[in-house]
């Protein structure tokens, strides 16, 4: 069993607030919650977050993702069971998030425009980083 370095939600409650009201925000925003949610799910695999995987895969086998197609999205490459729309919007979370690397291209970003208009990219762009961010909390910690 892994033991929590430190409960940050309870040390730092202000800034925690904040970004779980950042969160919760997305959800009033024009991007479908099963998007988001395979979103989270995508940047937590790439982060190695087991806590956040538990929790979105949870999250998107309840809004109706099938359990073939959570199993198949660290290959999502290769596989027909995701649309267009999520391919892309798949292909901008993995620059984002390995953003080092990848500099977000533009080759990533121009083809989001053919799926998303500017708020849904915006809000995109924003739910892939609130993801980051809680990501790091919880693998630095050990949640």
């Amino acid at each position: 069993m892994i033991t929590p370095r430190l409960n940050y939600v309870e040390l730092s409650p202000a800034p925690y607030k904040s970004m779980v009201s950042a969160l919760l925000a997305l959800e009033h925003g024009p991007l479908e919650k099963p998007l988001i949610e395979l979103i989270f799910m995508r940047v937590s695999q790439l982060n190695g977050c087991a806590y956040c995987l538990e929790m979105h895969g949870k999250a998107l086998r309840e809004s109706g993702a099938s359990h073939g197609k959570v199993d198949m999205l660290a290959g999502w490459r290769v596989s027909n069971a995701f649309s267009e729309r999520e391919r892309a919007a798949l292909e901008w979370a993995e620059s984002v998030t390995l953003i080092a690397a990848s500099h977000a291209p533009d080759s990533v970003f121009e083809p989001l425009k053919e799926h998303f208009s500017a708020a849904e990219i915006s809000d995109l762009t924003f739910a892939i980083c609130i993801m980051n961010a809680f990501n790091r909390l919880a693998v630095s910690m050990k949640k």
